[in-house]
C-alpha cells in the first residue's frame, strides 16, 4: 500500500516568509531618508525579492526569462546611476530607477498569485504568499504616485507639496487598506484615478483572497501522513 500525499514544499514556505522580510527593509529603506545614493541599494534589495519571488513560485521557463530580464535591467539602472557621478542624480536616472521598481513590483505579485491558484491546499504558505501579494502590491503603488510626482508639471499633493518617497508610500498603504487619513491627497489626474484603483484592488485582495484563505484554511499533512484530512488530495491505492 502507499500514500500518495501532496509534495512537501516547507522550504518554498519559509521562503515566502523570507519575501515578507525582503518587502519590508525595503519599505524600511526607501523611507529611511538615506539620500539619493541609497536607491541603487533598494533596487537592489526589489530584484532580490522579485528573484526569490519566481523561485518560490516554481516560476515556469518563460516566467524565469523575464525575471532574469528584470535583473538585468535593473544593474543597468544601477550602473548608470553611478556613472552619472554626483551626490545627487539627474531626473532622468532618478526616474528609470523608479519605472524599474514598479516593473518589479509589478510582475511579483502576478507570479505569487499565479503560484497560489495553482495550489490544491490552503495553509500558512498560501496565506503567506497572500500577504506577500498584498504587501508587493501597495509597494508597487507607492512607487507609481512617486513616479507620477516626478513627471507631472504641478505637486503631486496640491498644497502638501509633491511629495516624498515615504509619504508617497504612507499614502499608497493607507489607501490600499482603505484607511484614508486624508491628510495626503492627490491634487490631479492621473494620481486619482490610481488611487481609485489601489482602493478597490486593496479590498477585492482583502474581501475575496485574504478572507477565504482564513476561513478555508486546512493544515497540509505531514509526509509520514500523520495528521491528514480529508480534501487534501490524500488517496490510497491498494
Amino acid at each position: 500500500m502507499s500514500r500518495l500525499l501532496p509534495r512537501d514544499d516547507s522550504r518554498a514556505q519559509n521562503r515566502y516568509g523570507f519575501v515578507i522580510i525582503l518587502i519590508l527593509v525595503a519599505y524600511g529603506l526607501s523611507v529611511s531618508s538615506l539620500g539619493p545614493r541609497w536607491n541603487s541599494v533598494i533596487l537592489f534589495v526589489q530584484i532580490l525579492t522579485v528573484w526569490v519571488v519566481f523561485t518560490v513560485s516554481e516560476s515556469g521557463r518563460a516566467q524565469r526569462i523575464a525575471g532574469i530580464a528584470l535583473v538585468v535591467l535593473g544593474i543597468v539602472a544601477v550602473a548608470g546611476f553611478f556613472l552619472t557621478g554626483g551626490d545627487t542624480p539627474p531626473s532622468w536616472v532618478s526616474n528609470l530607477i523608479t519605472g524599474f521598481s514598479i516593473l518589479l513590483y509589478l510582475v511579483a505579485p502576478i507570479v505569487v498569485g499565479r503560484h497560489l491558484l495553482s495550489r490544491r491546499v490552503i495553509d500558512l504558505q498560501t496565506l503567506l504568499g497572500a500577504i506577500a501579494a498584498y504587501l508587493l502590491v501597495g509597494m508597487m503603488f507607492g512607487f507609481i504616485y512617486r513616479l507620477l510626482g516626478s513627471l507631472q508639471s504641478t505637486p503631486f499633493f496640491g498644497d502638501q507639496g509633491p511629495g516624498t518617497l515615504s509619504e508617497d508610500l504612507f499614502f499608497s498603504f493607507t489607501t490600499l487598506t482603505t484607511t484614508g487619513f486624508g491628510n495626503l491627497v492627490p491634487a490631479a489626474n492621473p494620481g486619482q484615478t490610481f488611487a481609485i484603483l489601489e482602493a478597490i484592488m486593496g479590498q477585492l485582495i482583502l474581501v475575496t483572497a485574504v478572507a477565504k484563505i482564513v476561513t478555508d484554511w486546512k493544515p497540509a499533512p505531514r509526509p509520514d501522513g500523520v495528521g491528514a484530512t480529508e480534501g487534501l488530495g490524500a488517496t490510497e491505492e491498494e
